[in-house]
């Protein structure tokens, strides 16, 4: 199969990093794929993953072999009166594919609309937004293992899914590579709109009764009010995770800052990392090229001409700063290269 060599990424991530790898191969099957694995290109060179570059911060070149997914294609594998079994593949985009269902009166996806990515890369951060998770409609994915070349299966409870975390996060990152995922989704059930500001949102368009289309317009609204579009302006949607506490914790924190806005939940606690870090003094500063978003201080950018580098540094003083003033750790939720 065809492998690209000093290849820009530029078009590869949505920070807008110009870094280039030494080689690329895009994938577009599982044939492809195995090829790929079996050749001396791989086996001589440390590798990357990449879907839709939505999740990652390049620090400089990759001297090394990057692994484009770009497999596509649709196909319902099952259906019941009241769920629709979808499988897609990895390198279909993430939001055309909520589109997608949404217009067919599919639901589980729609409070996720607007997330920049590709469908193989969901599952390994179980992405999140507005009072869902992916985890919610998520029945199975298969995943090519690097060592063998086999396809293997994996159940929702194999996935092991956590908070922005899963096992092809943790002990299966280096393992498996994904191919395809299937969601559960409902024909008929009722939108999700316990997040507060989607609740305001359909309120401000007048839906009294929401269906999943009013969901799916609110998110996008909010989304585009409060996120900057990486086709304008580089970024990797949330910078970083919102930190969880125990209920003791919290408690304490909630008497020095009264104002704090956070998520209770089963035993813990879920503070709003984009408060913290507006809180800090941080929102709408700009480093060089590097910023903090002026609407959303959870958001990183790079205003042009940014380097890896400098939006990692800019990260670790917003970090530290945080930490000093609260004793919260913040941690990435994008990976950094």
């Amino acid at each position: 199969m065809p492998v690209e060599h000093n290849q820009p990424l530029k078009k590869l991530n949505t920070f807008g990093m110009d870094v280039s790898a030494r080689f690329l191969a895009r994938i577009r099957n599982q044939e492809e794929l195995s090829g790929l694995l079996a050749s001396s290109i791989y086996r001589d060179n440390h590798h990357l993953v990449l879907g839709g570059g939505s999740n990652i911060l390049f620090t400089g070149d990759f001297d090394g072999l990057v692994i484009h997914m770009d497999a596509r294609g649709m196909e319902v594998v099952g259906e019941t009166s009241h769920q629709v079994f979808l499988k897609v593949q990895a390198g279909e985009p993430w939001d055309p594919l909520v589109a997608f269902c949404v217009d067919r009166g599919w639901g589980g996806l729609e409070n996720l609309s607007l997330i920049p990515g590709q469908a193989g890369s969901s599952p390994v951060q179980n992405i999140g937004a507005y009072g869902a998770e992916l985890k919610d409609c998520f029945h199975s994915l298969e995943a090519l293992e690097k060592d063998n070349g086999k396809m293997r299966e994996f159940s929702r409870e194999e996935c092991q899914f956590k908070y922005r975390d899963s096992y092809f996060k943790q002990e299966g990152r280096d393992r498996f590579i994904i191919m395809s995922v299937t969601f559960c989704l409902n024909k008929a059930a009722g939108p999700n709109t316990r997040y507060g500001n989607l609740d305001e949102e359909l309120e401000s368009m007048g839906c009294r009764r929401p269906g999943i289309a009013h969901v799916r317009e609110a998110v996008c609204r909010i989304r585009r009010r409060k996120l900057p579009d990486p086709q304008l302006l580089g970024n990797a949607g949330s910078f970083f995770k919102n930190p969880v506490v125990g209920h003791g914790t919290y408690s304490k924190l909630k008497e020095r800052f009264p104002g704090m806005v956070a998520y209770p939940g089963a035993g813990q606690v879920k503070l709003a990392a984009g408060w913290l870090i507006e809180q800090a003094g941080w929102k709408g500063v700009r480093q060089g090229e590097a910023g903090v978003h002026s609407e959303q201080a959870l958001v990183l950018v790079n205003h042009g001409n940014a380097s890896g580098a400098g939006i990692l540094q800019l990260a670790r003083e917003i970090m530290q700063s945080v930490e000093h003033k609260y004793g919260i750790r913040l941690e990435p939720e994008v990976l950094i290269v």
